[in-house]
């Protein structure tokens, strides 16, 4: 969608929107490279190292198989469709073939624990689940709880409770007329994490996808080039990986790389990267920390990086340098968030690249550092940053929360709710938060619902989570607690405690310190 230009100025004078009145990511995404021809485009690195790869011909016939078994299975148009799945061929079909019915998916983390299962699918009336056996086992536990959750789809083989993926796909025709939609029709449902209360489920339209390319495109280098291929260690169940990876490569006919490792390796990550020739990458900044740790990588492994982006926590200059001498790249920041995402970026084939920066506005993009009454605020000025709408990245709302959508904007300015300064140049500052949202490995993490999840727990009482510095995840969660009548401090007490929210949660919710809120008594780690 970028034009070609020298010079980010004039890239933002040649840009221009072209969002078509009839749009569906589905087709856009796979369909309309499915010619027969064999144009790759996944390649799944199997967890026992094999290979498989996949055409757009088959991601079409797959996905369209999909649309027809869950029309069969009574899901129609607009009914949520929860995607419990790890990057992998399903997953993708997956995603294709809700879109292609005119459902709306619901990308979910696998390692979600079953209250934050709950509450997502339970909250966005999800009327079908596709997961594999794990899964399955998380749902089995809580599906008496969600009456609207009539269908379950396993993608491991026949299992109790659960729609047999392959025999589904086998059964329907490979044909499907994809639904006629809007670009502002319904089209994904992706729950971010906020201060306060449960986590809100931002909807976005079929449009989101094209809002998504130019923020794409400028970090990975005017992406794409002849030869790209695209790899990311992030989860396609996050924005950052459905939409700042996955589907804007399909988009554009440039091959993935499918491949998430269950805990993130940064020796094995080089050889995955060497191996397959990855040209490409979105590398969250807990990532890049990780790899760093690895001895000599530019001189053991053959790396052949045409660019890399990262977003969700600010680099260094000292990240910056490492990233040129091993990847032979300067590795491109980003910003945005999951109701506006990819707004701000970098490009150091285009302008200079300055540490601690966010970038400048990427082109069809509308921001300003705003002031309490709406007013942009001059250069220098700390503020809100805010995004003009309407934007096509924008979301549609927040699930049945019009209350919560009101208070996201202030006239026509969605305010993302952190601070920053803009300065004589166009470049953004990140100041911080104007929330207690915590970031930690590039997750967000709203510490209402683990404080939720800790009273629930007989031992405590009252609960409070924060974060707090870390050197590897930016910050980690801290919680203080009053421990119910009749219980005392313990390291095994804690170990428990930090068990279960991690286990009802997510992995990366839990607390990493617990202290016992008491005056003169507090555990020691």
């Amino acid at each position: 969608m970028l034009p070609s230009a020298g010079t980010y100025d004039e890239l933002v004078r040649r840009f221009a929107w072209d969002i078509p009145a009839r749009y569906n990511i589905g087709v856009d995404a796979c369909d309309k490279w499915a010619d027969g021809s064999g144009r790759p485009a996944l390649i799944h690195h199997t967890h026992d190292g094999g290979r498989r790869d996949y055409s757009f011909d088959e991601l079409k016939a797959l996905s369209n198989s999909l649309a027809n078994a869950l029309a069969g299975l009574g899901v129609a148009r607009g009914d949520r469709v929860g995607v419990l799945l790890a990057q992998g061929p399903e997953t993708a079909v997956a995603h294709l073939g809700i879109l292609k019915l005119g459902a709306v998916s619901i990308p979910l983390f696998v390692l979600f624990g079953e209250e934050a299962l709950e509450f997502r699918l339970s909250d966005s009336g999800a009327r079908a689940l596709i997961t594999d056996r794990a899964g399955l086992a998380k749902i089995a536990a809580i599906r008496e709880r969600l009456p609207e959750l009539t269908t379950v789809v396993c993608i491991d083989g026949p299992e109790e409770g659960a729609e047999d993926w392959t025999t589904l796909l086998e059964r329907a025709a490979d044909s499907f007329a994809p639904a006629d939609t809007a670009p502002d029709d319904p089209a994904i449902l992706i729950y971010t994490s906020g201060t306060t209360g449960p986590p809100k489920g931002a909807l976005h339209g079929h449009r989101v996808l094209l809002g998504h390319l130019p923020g794409v495109e400028m970090p990975q280098e005017l992406f794409p080039k002849p030869g790209d291929l695209f790899w990311t260690p992030a989860d396609w169940a996050w924005i950052g990986g459905l939409l700042d990876v996955l589907l804007p490569s399909l988009h554009h006919g440039v091959p993935v790389l499918a491949h998430r490792f269950a805990k993130f390796e940064p020796e094995a990550a080089f050889d995955l990267m060497a191996r397959y020739g990855v040209r490409n990458a979105f590398l969250p900044p807990t990532a890049l920390k990780m790899l760093r740790a690895v001895k000599r990588p530019a001189e053991r492994y053959d790396l052949k990086f045409r660019s890399i982006g990262s977003g969700g926590e600010t680099l260094g200059a000292g990240l910056l340098d490492w990233g040129r001498e091993t990847f032979g790249v300067t590795i491109n920041e980003f910003y945005g968030q999951t109701e506006c995402n990819l707004v701000v970026a970098n490009c150091a084939g285009l302008m200079p690249v300055k540490p601690g920066a966010m970038g400048r506005a990427v082109p069809g993009h509308d921001l300003a550092v705003v002031g309490p009454d709406g007013q942009p605020l001059p250069p220098g000025a700390q503020g809100t940053v805010g995004v003009r709408r309407p934007d096509p990245v924008m979301f549609l709302g927040y699930w049945n929360n019009p209350q919560a959508t009101a208070k996201k904007f202030l006239g026509d300015w969605l305010l993302t709710g952190d601070q920053a300064c803009l300065d004589e140049e166009g470049y953004f500052h990140f100041v911080g938060r104007d929330d207690d949202v915590i970031t930690s490995g590039g997750y967000r993490i709203g510490p209402g619902e683990i404080e939720d999840c800790l009273i629930r727990h007989p031992a405590v009482a009252l609960a409070a989570a924060v974060g707090v510095p870390d050197a590897l995840r930016t910050e980690k969660v801290k919680a203080f607690v009053v421990l119910a009548e009749g219980h005392s401090p313990s390291d095994a007490l804690k170990r428990e405690i930090q068990d279960y929210v991690k286990t009802r949660l997510a992995a990366h919710e839990y607390p990493r310190v617990v202290r016992r809120y008491c005056p003169d008594s507090l555990w020691s780690r």
